[in-house]
């Protein structure tokens, strides 16, 4: 018999997973990495760090893969180590006193939903800015001791990881990630197994997995449905963060606001305010409404009262395109069987989702927020009147600026975001209650005291270790990607700390206009080829996956930095996450911002940039149309004022002004440097930064600002409405459904005015007087009136404002209005009378927007 040269048949591969037993004396640790406290407490972090700093890096400083991973010999080495040990000891005292802090009782609770949380590198369940302020926010809750319980999910892929070819191209890469190396835990039912949490879709159950994350003293629970007990149709809702078709997205949208309040309800969490974070989650009030006709039997409207007066909408999107709008059919496919328990029809539920009522517009998920919302606010001043705008077809026959639409600057959670050497910094120079007093400018004003030099010394030790960051963690990318060692070797070589170093790193949309800057290629040369003045550019950030006309912005830029001119001028680093970010926006010097306004609703990057003593160069959009505002010298803006309406007209001039300001004034300020190796006017402008501008956008001021001007005057009102079974909101809707009923009967009998002679103009000041008699058909005070003016000019019209008349006389049914006012202004004007309900129950007109024109 001939011998084969093999025999050999498929292995049959089991899974063990072995990890290292940590011994009693190392116990906190365990418990310290499954909170993410450790995130924003420096000492806590550096404490992981120093236990294997090359595996810390390894294991994308996850704590629970660290300790993982670590062998028991280090572990011996750790316990022998008296001095480690006693950091240990003094870190987890310092959590256990921050944890026994109880939450405050005199504040509202708050559940807050989100699609998405930026808490830490390691957990990834975000991809931008809207999950990173959903983290810092979580993170301020328990800092500022707010009764908050976060609602999310926990995704099997996340978002991508990113990596480029060899010509720049992106390419996205899905890794799964292992639930049991993250900083989270399994909520357990009552038999001490993980929970089962069944949400009814049409025709099936959805079993989810809840999962627990400890951020700090308040909780983020997580849905997943990635597991055998649900379909390979379903388990994949929770696979990828705006992954999938438009069912798939509506599936997500279903679990997060639906299967969100179905978990609070297992779990016994209820709260005083429903906070959505974007309209993903507006469906949680559908579900509260099912909860208040099937479990108190109320009636659909009274439910609705109830809803609205604790409920709040955040829109974070500032274009009406960017909205999640959903076909009828898909709509009915899982949302048809609940007007049957509410007790309306599909029209009355479909209606809540339409600007236009009755026609076949699509479902909009934030038309149907703000119709369950009391309150609804943007993130930015700007972004609020852009959104007063964007609402306005919601209520008809108000103005954009009648609105109740308002707004709460976005801020950043410090604490995370200033670097462990400013936050000493700040303890040291400002003291220690600069941390618990961020928001007051006061607690900052002793960064005018601080000697520049140290000011200067404190960036410089930033910048070196942001460019020690690049060469150690970039090199082995590059190397990968670039194909030729000899190049990534000049790039690493020509990162020069002395060069002024300007940092653009964002998500990668067409309207954030990275191109800028390449708009004339020989004079980005002529800037950064200067050996006397050396400038550099570092960009990073990722495209979606569908938008090819962003990945081919990462493409251009890749070759550009490729080209002989720009190579080591120009640099691009991969995988833009939260360690990448945390690096830039504290080792850059400048940091460039060039969106179209006004589509940046309101950005966070530059507020994190702040809290480092970088200087934000920028357009006036979002936050930093307010920021600039409060010191014009803490750094530089390009003009809010558009001078071309075509776009690529305006992007060529607003390159131009770039290049202008950075030529002439940015980097001659820079390097107008004394013999101490610094600019005194630099600093300056790095003090009035931080003194003046970074107080304004921290998360804690974000927080008190929700707290006192939403979710306060909020929870008073519905405590109201509740009070007595829902007697107060009873009556607001018996109230509501009389005005309705009666309302086009209602009879204009009678319009006078006195505005000066007929066919002349009337003189500025002059008296004017108007007066209306109305068949109120038995409303009575229900009815108000109020003259509104517009101003014509430049071929438009100008709201100006509203004047009420007063009720003169009541004969029966019958009344009598009557304003006297006179003209203001000179000017072409329009005027109109109005009908409105009058009721000061009601929280704002939108709340009630019936109108009619005389």
């Amino acid at each position: 018999m001939k011998l084969q040269v093999s025999n050999t048949n498929q292995p049959t591969w089991r899974n063990i997973t072995v990890s290292s037993e940590l011994p009693k004396e190392l116990k906190p640790l365990e418990e310290l990495s499954k909170n993410l406290w450790w995130v924003w407490n420096s000492e806590a972090k550096n404490l992981f760090r120093d236990l294997d700093h090359n595996l810390w890096r390894a294991v994308g400083e996850n704590p629970v893969m660290l300790l993982q991973q670590l062998s028991y010999k280090r572990f011996k080495e750790i316990i022998a180590d008296e001095s480690l040990m006693d950091r240990i000891d003094g870190v987890y005292r310092s959590f256990q006193d921050y944890m026994k802090e109880p939450m405050r009782n005199d504040i509202p609770s708050v559940a807050y939903f989100s699609m998405e949380y930026g808490l830490c590198n390691c957990l990834k369940i975000y991809s931008g800015g809207l999950g990173v302020l959903a983290g810092d926010y979580i993170k301020q809750a328990s800092d500022s001791r707010v009764n908050m319980t976060a609602v999310g999910f926990l995704y099997r892929y996340g978002y991508f990881t990113q990596s480029l070819s060899l010509d720049g191209q992106q390419i996205a890469n899905y890794e799964p990630q292992n639930f049991e190396q993250l900083p989270i835990e399994p909520v357990l039912g009552e038999d001490g197994k993980p929970m089962i949490l069944e949400v009814p879709y049409p025709g099936r159950i959805i079993y989810c997995h809840v999962w627990r994350v400890n951020v700090g003293r308040m909780k983020l629970y997580l849905l997943d449905t990635d597991f055998d007990m649900n379909s390979e149709f379903d388990r994949p809702i929770t696979h990828k963060l705006y992954g999938g078709d438009w069912e798939n997205r509506m599936k997500q949208e279903y679990l997060l606001g639906i299967g969100g309040i179905y978990m609070l309800n297992r779990l016994g969490i209820h709260t005083d305010i429903y906070h959505a974070n974007e309209g993903h989650a507006a469906l949680l009030n559908l579900q509260r409404l099912v909860d208040y006709v099937q479990k108190d039997h109320l009636p659909f409207n009274v439910a609705l009262e109830v809803v609205r007066a604790s409920s709040l909408y955040t829109v974070h999107t500032p274009v009406p395109a960017g909205h999640d709008y959903f076909d009828e059919s898909l709509l009915g496919k899982y949302l048809g069987e609940y007007p049957a328990k509410l007790g309306i029809s599909w029209a009355d539920l479909i209606n809540m989702g339409r600007e236009n009522p009755d026609t076949n517009e699509r479902f909009s998920m934030s038309v149907f927020a703000l119709n369950t919302c009391q309150e609804a606010n943007g993130v930015s001043w700007l972004h609020g009147e852009v959104s007063k705008k964007m609402f306005a077809g919601v209520w008809k026959g108000y103005a954009p600026e009648e609105s109740h639409v308002t707004y709460v600057t976005n801020g950043v959670h410090m604490p995370t975001w200033a670097a462990s050497e400013w936050k000493s910094f700040y303890a040291d120079k400002l003291g220690p209650k600069v941390f618990e007093d961020q928001s007051n400018p006061d607690a900052w004003k002793g960064i005018f005291d601080v000697p520049d030099d140290e000011i200067w010394n404190m960036r410089m030790t930033l910048k070196n270790k942001f460019i020690n960051f690049v060469k150690r963690d970039f090199k082995e990318k590059w190397l990968k990607n670039q194909g030729d060692p000899t190049a990534v070797i000049s790039i690493v070589d020509k990162i020069n700390p002395n060069a002024l170093i300007i940092g653009f790193a964002r998500r990668f949309a067409t309207y954030k206009r990275a191109h800028l800057l390449f708009t004339d290629l020989d004079r980005l040369a002529k800037i950064v080829n200067n050996e006397k003045y050396p400038v550099q550019f570092v960009f990073s950030g990722k495209a979606h996956p569908a938008d090819g006309a962003g990945q081919g912005l990462i493409k251009r830029i890749v070759e550009i930095s490729k080209m002989p001119q720009f190579l080591g001028k120009i640099i691009f680093l991969e995988d833009y996450n939260m360690i990448v970010a945390k690096r830039l926006v504290t080792g850059v010097d400048i940091w460039l911002n060039t969106p179209t306004r006004p589509l940046e609703a309101s950005g966070t990057s530059g507020e994190k940039a702040e809290m480092n003593g970088l200087l934000n160069f920028s357009v006036l959009d979002g936050w930093w149309y307010e920021g600039y505002k409060f010191d014009e010298l803490g750094g530089w803006a390009l003009t809010d004022k558009r001078t071309y309406t075509d776009q690529g007209q305006q992007d060529k001039l607003d390159a131009a002004t770039i290049y202008t300001m950075l030529e002439n004034e940015i980097i001659p300020l820079y390097f107008n440097k004394n013999y101490k190796g610094y600019s005194p006017e630099w600093i300056d402008r790095i003090k009035r930064s931080i003194g003046h501008i970074a107080p304004h956008f921290t998360m804690k001021r974000q927080l008190d600002d929700y707290i006192s001007r939403l979710y306060e005057p909020e929870a008073k009102r519905a405590a109201s409405l509740k009070a007595d079974n829902f007697a107060k909101a009873r009556e607001i809707v018996a109230w509501k459904e009389e005005v309705a009923s009666k309302w086009d009967q209602v009879q204009v009998l009678d319009v006078k005015i006195e505005d000066g002679e007929a066919g002349k103009a009337l003189n500025a000041g002059a008296p004017f007087e108007v007066s209306a008699k109305i068949d109120t058909k038995g409303l009575g005070d229900a009815i108000g009136v109020e003259m509104v003016f517009y101003r014509d000019h430049d071929g438009g019209s100008e709201y100006i404002g509203r004047e009420a008349l007063k009720v003169v006389k009541r004969e029966g049914t019958v009344y009598t209005y009557d304003l006297k006012t006179s003209a203001r202004n000179a000017g072409m004007f329009r005027y109109a009378l109005r009908m409105y309900p009058n009721n000061p129950e009601l929280p704002h007109r939108q709340d009630f927007a019936y109108v009619r024109w005389f």
